[in-house]
């Protein structure tokens, strides 16, 4: 067994919050979808965290630790020998993520923020695009799932583990060095995105981050989508 001092630093820890967080949120939106759940109140709060994080997560893919930046794995020129490299039965061992792996985040990305702005901001006339993408974006994580489950055997490396130590064992990466963390000025463009979000979303729906019906949320108001009828009215 490697021991943790023999471990290199690969993802910071905003990064891994983000990526749980995101799961538990499209988790959650995905169990609370149906009117009849018990969860169906959490259905629009699980969504604007969602939403959150996304705009979180594409600030950060400029700011972040060295692994996060979008400029350190979205590299297109590096798909075709990879997927060769995959089917000649050669492993490539990645301290980031690997060219498919970014495709995935990408992805990922964007559809769970087209379901989140059809829900949210399409209105009546999106529903079907929201329920569509939103099926697309779960099987898109089932497919990313076996996609990790794949290439944890295939390279050795238990990459759930990674996402969740942010580390990855030093005898599988001879000569590699410990990421570069985040600036103090990335945590703070960081943090202000974040807290930015979070009040852009609050002012156009005040009550998003309290559990309430998604009839709640379409029957409010439209005066600027800023307040809403009681439930008794």
């Amino acid at each position: 067994m490697v021991e943790p001092h023999n471990r290199i630093k690969i993802w910071d820890l905003p990064l891994r919050l983000f990526h749980w967080l995101l799961v538990i949120a499209v988790a959650l939106a995905f169990l609370s979808s149906e009117e009849d759940s018990a969860l169906n109140d959490w259905h629009i709060l699980s969504g604007w965290v969602a939403g959150t994080l996304i705009v979180f997560r594409l600030i950060w893919g400029f700011v972040g630790g060295e692994h996060s930046r979008f400029s350190d794995f979205v590299r297109p020129s590096r798909i075709a020998e990879h997927i060769s490299g995959l089917l000649g039965g050669r492993r490539e061992v990645s301290l980031g993520h690997n060219p498919l792996g970014a495709i995935a985040v990408i992805v990922l990305l964007g559809l769970t923020g087209v379901t989140v702005w059809a829900g949210a901001f399409g209105g009546e006339g999106a529903e079907e695009l929201h329920e569509t993408v939103a099926w697309t974006l779960l099987a898109m994580v089932a497919l990313h799932v076996v996609a990790v489950v794949v290439m944890s055997l295939l390279e050795r490396e238990n990459l759930v583990r990674a996402m969740i130590t942010g580390t990855k064992p030093a005898v599988r990466h001879a000569g590699a060095n410990d990421a570069r963390p985040p600036s103090a000025i990335g945590w703070l463009i960081g943090l202000l995105a974040l807290a930015g979000t979070i009040y852009a979303i609050t002012q156009y729906d005040p009550q998003a981050f309290t559990p309430r019906s998604p009839e709640a949320f379409e029957n409010r108001t439209e005066a600027g989508g800023s307040s809403y009828r009681a439930e008794e009215e």
